[in-house]
């Protein structure tokens, strides 16, 4: 038996949930975590005449999720603080703070995180009776950067304005000539909203928000969001759409790491293989417009279907790996690639798992945490992907990237043979009576997105919470640049490529 055996209110798929006061919340988390539990998502809730806090926990082998619902008093809304238990949570806890007024009490850190010092005390823009912003101004001091002193130490404010298309982020850089002491990374000046966007929509009317939550990650947002409808109202999926879904996952995967490839070859002056490595993107966007009408692949994924336009030729992308391969080669040959990948910006074993971090960010550090062995929805399991150095440096971050590249194009050719896309749709039934809620896991391509959702019994949304990997993985670039060199940051935030729009909802 499983120590979330002991949770018997079924809530969906392999979840359980149990409502607790919040003296009772420190050690039912305790266990949790004591039990190979990780803090998947932290979330507030305006339920009208109360508040609300949702804890979900999620453990592999086997999969296993566990929710902890904690009403709370709208006049004096407090938890005891997880922080101390979990650092994911206590981001998660300063977040629920910003945008429901739930206080973390005893929280190590509780000044603000989403909501900047020009948003006025007292607004929480997720409650039911917000209302309208007021007026923005200087209402509550300038942010309280960490301060480093000592003879020759000076600062690098970068941002939050950048060259070209990124988005905004304010880094902040403590150095003594090139080493960096310390870096803060300042984010949330886009903030947009995007939870509360979902509220009142009908699941069918939110997907196109859910495909642009993160741009590049349409299929890995689109299909977390889908199985948490699915598991709301038990929808059922055929065998050949949870096959297409996972092809679609790796094709989003392909492009985006082949790009990252270039981008790190270009950040060491190899701009010949950047050229090479875009070149063989655009072939892949190509692709992905064949096999599903856009290019960023989307609207293939509905809740309880996945359609394909044709289904991709292995064959060309067994070219294109051959193609992505000889790039590869080409770079590792190079001693100034090899000299500057090397040891640059390590992330041990021990960070990346105090972190909570995900991804290829925590596989290439050892952590081999991955959401298609540990929540899987194929009814076949597939191999894991084997990865040759995980030293945390980004010369591991940069390979890791390759090998699931090899590993993507195996497993596209695997579930494509002798698939039927016109028996990938199901019959999604109509809104029920009664309010539900649903859990949805995917490993997209930086790492496990989780979307919760709540729908009110007449079937439009009353809360979506979204938790992308790099909410989990921003902490982690600091740690990584400390004692490194001012010289090194471009090369290592590209080898971790968080996003913004991911992390400013």
């Amino acid at each position: 038996m499983t120590y979330s055996d002991s949770f018997s209110d079924e809530a969906g798929y392999r979840r359980s949930a149990r409502t607790v006061t919040p003296a009772e919340l420190p050690d039912r988390a305790q266990a949790l975590l004591a039990h190979g539990y990780r803090v998947a998502v932290i979330a507030g809730h305006d339920d009208g005449d109360r508040l609300r806090a949702v804890y979900l926990f999620t453990a592999a082998a086997p999969d296993r999720r566990v929710e902890l619902h904690v009403p709370l008093d709208p006049g004096h809304p407090e938890v005891p603080s997880l922080a101390g238990l979990s650092f994911p949570a206590g981001r998660f806890e300063r977040e629920m703070r910003d945008l429901f007024g739930i206080v973390p009490v005893d929280h190590p850190l509780p000044r603000r995180l989403v909501r900047h010092f020009h948003w006025p005390q007292g607004w929480y823009p997720m409650l039911a009776d917000a209302g309208d912003p007021p007026g923005f101004g200087d209402v509550d001091g300038p942010y309280p950067f960490r301060t480093v002193e000592g003879d020759g130490v000076y600062e690098i404010p970068v941002g939050p304005v950048h060259a070209g298309m990124i988005e905004p982020g304010h880094f902040r850089f403590s150095a003594v000539g090139e080493t960096i002491l310390n870096l803060k990374a300042r984010l949330w000046f886009v903030h947009k909203g995007i939870e509360k966007l979902f509220q009142g929509r009908r699941p069918g009317a939110a997907l196109e928000l859910a495909e642009r939550i993160s741009g590049d990650t349409a299929v890995g947002h689109t299909l977390a969001f889908c199985q948490a409808v699915e598991d709301a109202y038990g929808i059922p999926v055929p065998e050949n759409a949870h096959r297409t879904r996972a092809i679609l996952l790796e094709l989003e995967r392909l492009y985006n790491h082949v790009t990252d490839l270039g981008a790190l070859c270009n950040d060491v002056g190899y701009g010949i293989l950047n050229n090479h490595a875009q070149r063989v993107r655009e072939q892949l966007l190509r692709l992905n417009d064949h096999v599903t009408g856009h290019r960023l692949l989307r609207g293939a994924i509905r809740p309880g279907s996945a359609q394909l336009a044709h289904v991709p030729d292995p064959a060309k992308l067994t070219a294109l790996g051959a193609d992505i391969a000889e790039i590869v080669d080409l770079a590792l040959a190079n001693t100034v690639v090899a000299d500057r990948f090397t040891g640059t910006a390590v992330l041990t074993r021990a960070q990346a798992a105090d972190l909570g971090t995900l991804g290829y960010v925590a596989r290439a550090s050892g952590v081999f945490v991955d959401a298609r062995y540990d929540h899987p929805f194929l009814p076949t399991p597939v191999d894991r992907a084997d990865h040759a150095r995980t030293d945390g440096d980004v010369l591991s971050r940069f390979l890791v990237r390759v090998e699931e590249i090899a590993h993507s194009i195996a497993l596209i050719t695997q579930l494509t043979d002798d698939l039927d896309p016109s028996r990938a749709t199901a019959n999604a039934p109509g809104p029920r009576d009664v309010a539900r809620s649903g859990v949805g896991i995917v490993e997209g391509w930086r790492g496990t997105i989780v979307h919760r959702v709540e729908l009110a019994p007449d079937g439009t949304l009353s809360r979506v919470k979204i938790a992308d990997p790099s909410f989990f993985n921003w902490p982690a670039l600091p740690v990584a640049l400390a004692d490194t060199i001012v010289p090194d940051f471009p090369l290592t935030n590209k080898s971790f490529n968080l996003s913004y729009a991911g992390n400013d909802l």
